[in-house]
């Protein structure tokens, strides 16, 4: 039972150490799996890793703040939009 204690700390290093390198959750997931270990295995680990990080993680002293601002390309800035009556209004002369 040790054992698998152990087995679980070196997933759960080596799944941390390679998020800080910038691999995707669903990369080492994968990789793991296909080295042999569990799906049951790699996700529990994952989820622990996860917990330790945020354990770890600085909290936010203020909230983020999101700005959107909408940006128009040259190409269409340029064109003009023309109206075009209906037909029945050309027809009637309207």
């Amino acid at each position: 039972m040790i054992k698998r204690n152990t087995l679980m700390d070196e997933l759960i290093s080596y799944i941390q150490k390679n998020l800080r390198k910038g691999y995707t959750k669903e990369s080492l997931h994968w990789a793991l799996i296909n080295q042999g270990y569990s799906k049951f295995e790699v996700e529990k680990a994952l989820k622990r890793a996860d917990m330790e990080l945020a354990r770890k993680a600085p909290p936010l002293k203020t909230p983020p703040e999101i700005k959107y601002e909408l940006v128009e390309p040259e190409e269409y800035a340029s064109t003009k939009v023309v109206e075009t009556k209906p037909f029945w209004k050309k027809l009637l002369g309207l």
